[in-house]
């Protein structure tokens, strides 16, 4: 009963993380300023193409699932079938999220737009404070970060750069060839990319025992009757 309590704590605090996630891309893309790198890629086929960023980001992460195949040289069902699940329930908070941000005042100015992306930060890293610390699947694009480091043998930190790295040049190539404009791309892209890590560490720093603690008490508890 006590290993049940615990994975639905970590079910929750995943879904929940996920929402936040997709809450603050949703915010990053109305704030117009540039989208994160891991999701320039989605953006970039939803300006180009005129579907929802939701469906689009079902397309991107479903590339990322092919990537991982190919460079593992392996299909893996059950962890790619996960990993497809995750994806259309991200697909649908993305949709989900940006309906509640665009019911917002629309950010007119350019404070405005910088308050949008400011909180974009935030809530981003709030989202993959409780996302991570669910230890359950990992996102495609995050799962190949990791196929990546261990095909090219390259620290997790470098692959993780390369991986973002592509990933722009690839949704800013998009947006040039079909938009003629940068589109996904832009100095929030920078501010994201630098700043996300720091926040989300001084968020692990200051919530993470405390989060542990809540999804394993039902553990410590009987640890502590057993004594």
């Amino acid at each position: 009963m006590n290993h049940i309590d615990i994975t639905m704590k970590r079910i929750v605090l995943y879904v929940i993380g996920l929402f936040f996630l997709a809450l603050g891309v949703g915010f990053s893309i109305q704030a117009a300023l540039g989208v994160s790198p891991v999701s320039s890629l989605a953006y970039a086929f939803a300006l180009t193409t005129g579907l929802s960023v939701g469906i689009m980001t079902i397309v991107a992460n479903i590339l990322f699932i092919i990537l991982q195949a190919i460079l593992k040289k392996r299909i893996q069902y059950k962890e790619y079938g996960i990993q497809l699940l995750v994806t259309f329930l991200f697909g649908f908070y993305m949709d989900l999220s940006l309906y509640l941000v665009r019911l917002l005042p629309i950010p007119e100015t350019l404070w405005a737009r910088w308050i949008f992306l400011i909180i974009s930060l935030f809530v981003v890293s709030i989202g993959l404070l409780g996302y991570f610390n669910a230890k359950l699947p990992l996102m495609p694009y995050d799962a190949l970060t990791f196929v990546i480091s261990e095909r090219f043998q390259l620290q997790f930190t470098k692959a993780k750069i390369t991986s973002d790295l592509v990933n722009v040049c690839v949704a800013g190539l998009i947006c040039l060839i079909f938009i003629h404009a940068f589109g996904s791309i832009g100095i929030g892209t920078l501010v994201a990319a630098y700043f996300i890590g720091k926040i989300l560490g001084f968020f692990m720093s200051r919530f993470q025992e405390p989060l542990k603690n809540w999804v394993n008490k039902s553990k410590q508890e009987e640890s502590t009757n057993l004594l």
